[in-house]
């Protein structure tokens, strides 16, 4: 349910800002709020702690996004006013999304044992270009040690692991049924 409020609220947002042409405003002050949000967990604990006053949470969403657009601290005060302020997170990446989509930008998730260096991050890129034809791109590079080597690679719904740890999974499956 989060999830469906949280977009219904960025896509207020988003026609709001596209009506008073600042939806490129409002994309920097989302992503600000997403990543501050992601990066702290005692914010993270603010916003969802039902023993924090509204008027608390709206002072320090307040503070810490002194610099947002009008529309940006209108949607904070929906929030709190509605009880949602845990979901300003969520709103901001559904905004980010809406924004993707219409301007025909694909995000792309990579997961990687080690650092792309940046021939590998080049053949990435192109790959993603040939597979989804689209020239813009944002490549959102992950480290996990546990996939060994390899990459795993995501592009919307479509995911492509070709993980060591995978093939090796999969090895193991193939041998366990012929015991």
């Amino acid at each position: 349910m989060s999830i469906r409020a949280a977009s219904r609220y960025a896509k207020a947002v988003y026609a709001g800002s596209k009506e008073l042409d600042t939806e490129e405003l409002v994309y920097g002050n989302m992503k600000s709020i997403a990543q501050t949000i992601d990066d702290s967990k005692e914010l993270q604990h603010v916003l969802e702690s039902p023993q924090i006053k509204n008027e608390d949470k709206r002072a320090s969403l307040h503070a810490i996004f002194k610099d947002v657009s009008e529309i940006t601290t209108s949607l904070i005060d929906i929030l709190i006013d509605n009880g949602r302020a845990s979901l300003l997170e969520k709103v901001a990446e559904s905004y980010i999304q809406l924004y993707y989509e219409e301007h025909g930008i694909v995000l792309a998730h990579v997961t990687t044992a080690v650092d792309l260096d940046d021939t590998l991050n080049q053949k990435v890129l192109a790959k993603i270009k040939e597979i989804t034809g689209s020239e813009q791109i944002i490549l959102k590079h992950k480290i996990d040690t546990e996939i060994l080597g390899g990459f795993i690679l995501r592009v919307g719904d479509m995911q492509y692991d070709a993980s060591v740890s995978h093939q090796l999974q999969r090895v193991h499956k193939e041998f366990s049924k012929r015991l």
